[in-house]
């Protein structure tokens, strides 16, 4: 059940991921995991899913994990289908009596172990409607191992497998909608959120996710400060700069029905969210005028498409 939102309420909790991690400072994917946790109900339990990758490498190291709530270290490949094994087994033990206790089921992941290692595991949990949480901390790389391209890499991004220079001017293709491709699973609930300045839509959403009966899915924009090159205190901007430009629109799909949570007042060009990462500092450089249009034409495309699935009245975000 959706509570109302009291931001002094909700920070003030328990932290369930506990500060002994290693994860960086200015990391959004540390973020956008306490983020979520604290959209649990302080009486409910979890069991925590989490594919490898970065969150997975910096917060748990055998027998030792950051998380307060039970944790399960999956493969890059097969967290989903992981977490539904576990919410299977756990329903069976709760209808023989075996297990009283409330339980709910969260699975953490980067883009890479979503969108592309792991997706079909994902896609397969989603469509067979097991009642968990999919959460992708999507940082739009590979950052664990480097800053190699995933699908999730925005085009003309500067990485290692795809490194601007004379010839190359990063990444080529654009970046996959996996929000909508988890959408056409048709599952009662999937949401694409980032940090705003009172975590209000990140909290929103994650809670319907957690206590929506059936498959939900996250997407949830989690800034690199290595990956994208920009100094920690800057993630919050960052964020800001991606949703008032469009980068990044705040929406949800509740039951098939496309919701668009915020529309800017004054739609500012993607140049302003660019412009902030090193990651594409090379757009700013001679010639770079007309890749940095082929952005904007690419943001404007998507962003009017939500625009048509979505219905006129917006939510009062905040």
């Amino acid at each position: 059940m959706e509570t109302a939102y009291n931001y002094k309420e909700v920070m003030s909790r328990p932290e369930r991921l506990a500060p002994g991690h290693r994860m960086c400072a200015g990391c959004g994917g540390t973020v956008a995991v306490r983020a979520v946790l604290r959209a649990l109900h302080p009486e409910d339990r979890a069991v925590i899913g989490n594919a490898t990758g970065c969150l997975e490498v910096s917060t748990f190291m055998y027998p030792y994990t950051a998380y307060e709530d039970s944790y399960i270290h999956n493969a890059f490949e097969n967290a989903g289908a992981t977490m539904s094994g576990v919410e299977t087994a756990y329903r069976v033990l709760r209808k023989k009596g075996k297990i009283g206790e409330e339980y709910k089921f969260i699975t953490f992941g980067g883009d890479g172990g979503t969108y592309d290692i792991g997706f079909q595991s994902l896609s397969g949990a989603m469509e067979r409607g097991h009642d968990m949480v999919y959460v992708c901390y999507d940082n739009g790389a590979y950052m664990n191992t480097g800053t190699q391209r995933s699908s999730a890499t925005p085009q003309f991004a500067d990485t290692t497998t795809t490194p601007a220079g004379t010839v190359s001017r990063g990444k080529i293709q654009i970046r996959k909608d996996l929000a909508a491709i988890m959408a056409e699973h048709h599952i009662p609930y999937v949401a694409q959120t980032t940090f705003t300045s009172n975590f209000k839509d990140l909290h929103t959403k994650a809670e319907k996710a957690i206590y929506t009966s059936g498959a939900a899915f996250l997407n949830v924009m989690s800034p690199c400060p290595r990956g994208w090159g920009y100094e920690p205190a800057e993630l919050m901007n960052i964020c800001k700069l991606a949703v008032e430009s469009c980068y990044w629109p705040l929406y949800e799909v509740v039951d098939g029905k496309w919701i668009l949570s915020y529309e800017p007042k004054k739609k500012l060009p993607v140049e302003d969210f660019l412009r902030t990462q090193k990651r594409f500092k090379h757009l700013f450089t001679p010639g770079g005028e007309e890749l940095i249009a082929q952005c904007q034409a690419e943001v404007d495309r998507r962003w009017e498409e939500l625009r048509k699935r979505c219905e006129s009245d917006l939510s009062d975000f905040k």
